[in-house]
């Protein structure tokens, strides 16, 4: 059964802060998955988890859409992963994200883009009325 929470954000400090929060219930080797269009805060809210996982300059997290992974000094470590460029499952599936999972906290961007079961903390962010955004925490 899924447990599903809803959350309201009306700012990048509401969406950070609500990253951080979930982060803190994290035992080091959880995957995230990251869902919503461009803009929606994705990277915001990974930026929250990082905090949440003790990383002390949440300013080096930054979408890895380039270069497709990012790694984070924490607590433990953050594999953050951006799957936007990607469009083949085989590209997602040669990139090979599953080599990090219970080495760290793996957070996926774009996460939908996955074609084969996974389990993840499923975090699917909307933009709703005036900026606000809408946040599902799914596990």
């Amino acid at each position: 059964m899924t447990n599903k929470t809803s959350y309201v954000s009306r700012s990048a400090t509401e969406t950070l802060a609500l990253g951080k929060k979930l982060a803190r219930t994290f035992k080091g080797n959880g995957v995230v998955f990251l869902i919503g269009e461009l803009g929606a805060g994705k990277t915001v809210f990974a930026k929250g988890i990082a905090s949440g996982l003790g990383l002390k300059n949440v300013h080096q997290v930054c979408s890895p859409t380039f270069t497709l992974m990012n790694v984070y000094l924490a607590r433990v470590p953050i594999y953050h992963f951006d799957l936007y460029r990607l469009a083949k499952a085989a590209e997602i599936t040669d990139l090979g994200f599953e080599d990090y999972i219970g080495e760290g906290v793996v957070v996926v961007e774009w996460a939908e883009k996955i074609g084969f079961p996974l389990q993840a903390v499923s975090i699917t962010i909307e933009v709703g009325d005036d900026e606000q955004r809408i946040i599902t925490i799914a596990n």
